[in-house]
């Protein structure tokens, strides 16, 4: 495909451009001209400003998920101090491999075997190497990580669509030519900011095997994305095993539950009363009436539906659910 691209170029190149290239330049310039203008224009200020506070709610809603991408979990490798290696060989070894061998708190440098095992069995190896200690705190920390890092997968979702909706709303006072061809500058240009839709937050951990001659190696990438991370939450808790709560059970913050707990509250925000029955893209979030920085857990009687907006006012503070 890319070569009859390549090819179609160079005929237009060769056999057309010089016969409407000069048209075709004049046509782009007078565009840019166009666009330049109405960006400017009374006209587009006043469609811009029809929608000012909706965009202002994106541009919060955005902020507020880039802090959730930003959830820490705090677990790194061992560490086995620093080193500066110089090969001094007479022989000229190419040793390809040691380039790979990479130093930071997310990696650890181990043995084939190691490595190997690290690919079949990566939360028990995870915990054993990366200093992770199986105990409640650990427990409830990745369950704060992986409820945050849900809210934010879904939030994503839904500031997209909330964004092109109101785009939508107000395409029939936007010209046609602006609105096809350069819609990504109208979003720029109505003051929305850009939604980051890359999932770099979510934090790999790496087994890394060199040989120490350099001629080989290996390495395990253990990505703690919303599914690892929630199968982590389970393995952890069937090796703590805890019973804390009143009725001897303690519940997992699951996808499956933060459902539950939205459906038990009707989908509405037990502080505000906002609902996605009256807007249909809020973020509704699960939230801790007693947070467990104040010893609070993860049962039903202990979460709560709560808009983002609310639930990023309450922070650490205990409010009774309503």
């Amino acid at each position: 495909m890319s070569k009859i691209i390549l090819g179609f170029l160079l005929f237009i190149i060769l056999f057309i451009y010089p016969y409407f290239g000069l048209s075709l330049f004049l046509i782009v310039v007078a565009y840019l001209i166009y666009e330049h203008l109405y960006f400017r224009s009374k006209k587009f200020i006043e469609a811009k400003n029809s929608i000012q506070k909706h965009t202002d709610d994106c541009n919060e809603l955005n902020q507020h998920l880039a802090e959730l991408k930003g959830s820490f979990l705090n677990i790194e490798s061992y560490d086995y101090g620093t080193s500066n290696l110089q090969d001094a060989s007479k022989f000229n070894y190419k040793r390809r491999e040691w380039s790979k061998n990479l130093k930071n708190d997310h990696i650890h440098n181990c043995s084939a075997t190691v490595c190997k095992n690290a690919s079949e069995q990566p939360f028990k190896y995870l915990c054993k190497y990366f200093n992770i200690k199986v105990d409640e705190s650990t427990l409830e920390s990745f369950e704060t990580v992986l409820n945050d890092f849900s809210a934010a997968d879904q939030g994503k979702k839904l500031l997209l669509t909330e964004r092109d909706n109101l785009v939508e709303g107000i395409k029939n006072k936007i010209p046609y030519l602006i609105f096809s061809i350069s819609y990504n500058k109208l979003i720029r240009k109505l003051g929305f900011e850009k939604v980051d839709l890359d999932d770099l937050h979510y934090p790999i951990y790496t087994f890394q095997y060199v040989s120490p001659g350099g001629n080989s190696s290996a390495k395990c990438d253990i990505k703690l994305d919303l599914d690892n991370l929630e199968r982590f939450v389970k393995y952890l808790n069937e090796l703590v095993k805890f019973r804390k709560s009143v009725e001897g059970q303690r519940a997992l913050m699951t996808s499956k539950l933060r459902e539950e707990i939205k459906e038990r509250d009707n989908y509405t925000c037990k502080s505000c009363d906002l609902s996605t029955e009256t807007e249909r893209n809020l973020l509704l979030e699960i939230d801790h009436i007693i947070p467990l920085s104040k010893g609070g857990i993860t049962t039903e009687s202990n979460l709560q539906t709560l808009c983002w907006r609310c639930n990023r006012s309450k922070g650490s503070k205990i409010v009774p659910a309503v």
